[in-house]
């Protein structure tokens, strides 16, 4: 086929053509689509995803609850404790003062009911040093943490009244953690969030070395998030949005608008480089960059699609606003771009940073080509089967300890460490009342909640729970007779350590209750609480996790095929994905789990993957992970279509994207990075987790092992069966113009190809 004769037909290639000619229309049309879903968005307002979305016993209760009408306050405690063993103790007129002013000082505030003496509830600890004043925020319990901050107020200004009377004055409850989790949350990701693109064009700047290259790719994602921002307002009144949906699509957004304009760039400044005129480098730039970028975004999108079989609208939410995401930017990457370069033509290299020196062209093809993975390839291609064994052992012996994984719903104290002073505070209650801080609850439904057989069995049940060692009480109730329901709370053993108390409520579960209030027909008694809901949590994302794996397995399996036309990338591709993932939870288990090096990234005693971590990570992994992969095994094969023996294509492929990928890698790892530094030990582990994955993907998978698997497997990499033959052909897109070919003597292994074999490579069993 003579240069530049090769048709245009896949939508990659025909949507940069039509870009490339129609430029301004096609920048038109995308401004328009951004202000378009912008306004849109803004127009029809966002629907919240409800909390306490989860099935078991959790939603049982939440069900009761909600049927009988019955709206549980928000409970807080104000802790009154002597400071060392010289402190008042309770009945020491200073202590029954300072319990006086915190109950008037909080009745004060207007926002509390309930307020209880611990002289009258018994809330004082067994050496007499602690008391607790336990009181109720007024108002709907869903949005109680906008109105705690008065009483938080009030218990610190009476906090340091007494502060020379040798006491700690401290509060605590379901609204004070609530907003201080929201509190550290949301100053978390803005920290990431206004830190990840000055990041992002920082090390773009320096891989460009021009001010407009690097802007485009920045600009380009902005945009694609700020688009999908509106259309998920709109989507939200089908599938309701979050928070942490929303901060988890600009991350994704960012990594791959940034990653697919990186890909495109490049391979349209190396052909012009070479010295095609700008409409011939962007027509290749088209065929081949931007067919990867469908197939890469395709996959992704995918793989995204997976979290919505977990049936967590949390995770349902991150999924398809990580779906959207990476759709738009894929779309404004093979339409958009090519209009901007089109229009900048020469003038994308503005603004030149004069201490970069310029890359000089070489003439030659392989003059973007790293010199340094020329040296690692070229040593891999030799001995392909040590290198295999070494690269891809060293892979599994990183991921072995992700088989002893123990995951949950982190506590206060291992979520923030000592960063807080209410991690302090919680510890301290945990400490003088064992299981106080976050204690079971019960909640019992019944015909006629106080009939003889019902008052008797929760009586027994309140004996029971602390015969039984599950509790050392007291096991409070509380009646709603007109609804027929009573809430039972009942303080585990083991406290803030989870494993003790996730044995404490196992046994009120299996033990106690079957014991006592399931002696009573017709009644319902789920055990909900903070324990319980962790408990629920994790078998409700374990039993999720083999539909979504194999969602994402099998469809990201057939697109490879389609793709690429072959059974044997299809099936290594899915292979060095998993083994990606794996020893990222390695890691995940060394650091966090072990604390193997953990004080380097803070996270000391957490003891714990964070439950939801684990399929979060494997489907942004395996999503993430396919940039990669689609870009170099699409450079790989090109070159084998264009007539290099397989071995040759290899190194060719992987030496010539080895800048590209590095540069798209670095700037991953250097945002998810910034995620490591923040206080939430959830978000240092999946920034850890996620810049471990991509660095090992980028250099140890991509540059060592996908080589060598390549070079052991020779011709097989191209093999289709015959029954295959008829599926539909997707690889056109990224033959290129040909251009000759280096010279390159046989692999002895290979020996010379025909033409027909050429022509037929990828195609044929």
């Amino acid at each position: 086929m003579s240069r530049g004769s090769t048709p245009v037909r896949g939508f990659a290639a025909r949507a940069g053509a039509w870009s490339a000619r129609h430029r301004w229309a096609a920048v038109g049309v995308w401004v328009l689509f951004v202000v378009l879903a912008t306004g849109v968005g803004s127009a029809v307002g966002r629907a919240e995803a409800p909390e306490g979305d989860l099935k078991g016993e959790t939603s049982q209760a939440q069900r009761i609850t909600d049927d009988a009408g019955v709206e549980e306050p928000t409970g807080e405690t104000v802790l009154v404790q002597a400071r060392g063993s010289e402190g008042p103790k309770a009945t020491d007129p200073r202590f029954r003062a300072a319990v006086d002013d915190v109950i008037k000082a909080v009745r004060g505030t207007g926002e509390t009911s309930a307020v209880t003496s611990p002289y009258k509830s018994g809330s004082i600890s067994k050496d007499g040093r602690s008391a607790l004043v336990q009181l109720d925020l007024r108002g709907d319990p869903d949005d109680s943490m906008d109105r705690v901050e008065p009483v938080l107020k009030a218990v610190e200004a009476v906090a340091d009244r007494h502060e020379g009377a040798g006491l700690r004055i401290e509060e605590i409850g379901g609204a004070s953690m609530e907003k201080t989790f929201e509190d550290a949350f949301g100053s978390d990701f803005q920290q990431a969030e206004y830190s990840a693109v000055p990041v992002a064009f920082g090390i773009l700047l320096i891989a460009f070395g021009a001010l407009v290259a690097a802007l485009l790719p920045v600009l380009l994602a902005i945009s694609a998030i700020v688009a999908t921002m509106g259309l998920m307002a709109l989507v939200s009144h089908v599938q309701p949005m979050s928070d942490v949906a929303n901060s988890v699509m600009l991350l994704v957004g960012l990594a791959v608008g940034v990653d697919y304009c990186l890909f495109y760039l490049r391979r349209e400044r190396e052909e012009r480089e070479k010295g095609r005129d700008p409409q011939t480098a962007l027509r290749i730039a088209a065929a081949t960059s931007g067919r990867a970028v469908v197939v890469s975004g395709i996959t992704v999108c995918v793989a995204m699609a997976g979290m919505l079989f977990t049936g967590i609208t949390d995770f349902e939410a991150m999924g398809l606003a990580s779906l959207m995401v990476v759709a738009v930017a894929m779309v404004g990457s093979v339409t958009v771009l090519p209009a901007l370069l089109s229009l900048l033509g020469e003038r994308v290299e503005k603004g030149r940073l004069p201490f970069l020196r310029r890359r000089q062209r070489s003439g030659r093809p392989d003059g973007n080509e790293s010199r340094l993975w020329r040296t690692v390839v070229g040593g891999v291609l030799r001995r392909p089967l040590l290198w295999t064994v070494l690269a891809a052992g060293t892979l599994a012996a990183i991921a072995l300890p992700a088989l002893g994984m123990k995951t949950q719903e982190l506590t206060l104290d291992q979520e923030f460490g000592d960063s807080l002073p209410i991690v302090a505070t919680y510890e301290r209650v945990n400490e003088a009342f064992p299981g106080g801080a976050e204690p079971a609850e019960v909640v019992v439904k019944a015909d006629d909640i106080d009939s003889p057989a019902v008052t008797k069995a929760i009586a027994d049940f309140r004996a029971q729970a602390v015969s039984s060692g599950a509790s050392k009480g007291p096991v409070d109730v509380t009646l709603h007779k007109k609804e027929n329901v009573a809430v039972l709370s009942v303080p585990l053993i083991g406290g803030s350590d989870q494993d003790e108390a996730a044995k404490s409520l196992t046994l009120i579960r299996d033990e106690v209750r079957p014991a006592t209030l399931g002696k009573v027909d017709g009644l319902e008694a789920p055990v909900t609480g903070q324990v319980a809901s962790s408990k629920d949590f994790n078998e409700q994302i374990s039993s999720s996790v083999p539909p979504v794996f194999a969602f994402v397995v099998v469809f990201a399996f057939l697109l490879m095929l389609l793709s690429f036309r072959s059974l044997v990338v299809a099936a290594t591709s899915i292979v060095l994905n998993l083994l990606s993932v794996g020893a990222a939870y390695g890691i995940l288990v060394m650091v966090f789990q072990h604390g193997w090096g953990a004080s380097l990234v803070g996270a000391e005693g957490v003891g714990a993957i964070v439950a939801w971590l684990p399929l979060f990570l494997f489907v942004i992994l395996f999503g993430l992970s396919m940039d990669y992969h689609v870009f170099v095994v699409s450079r790989i094969r090109e070159a084998r279509f264009q007539g290099r023996t397989t071995r040759d294509a290899i190194a060719h492929g992987v030496v010539t994207t080895a800048g590209v990928v590095t540069s798209a890698a670095v700037i991953m790892v250097a945002v998810f990075a910034i995620f490591g530094t923040l206080s939430m030990q959830s978000m240092k582990q999946m920034g850890v987790g996620l810049a471990a994955a991509v660095l090992i993907d980028a250099t140890v998978i991509r540059g060592v092992l996908l080589p060598a698997v390549m070079a052991l497997l020779g011709e097989r990499n191209w093999y289709l069966p015959r029954w295959l033959h008829r599926m539909p052909d997707l690889t056109h897109d990224e033959v290129a113009p040909d251009e000759p070919a280096e010279p390159a003597e046989p692999a002895p292994a290979e020996r010379p190809e025909s033409p027909r074999t050429r022509t037929t490579a990828g195609s044929t069993g």
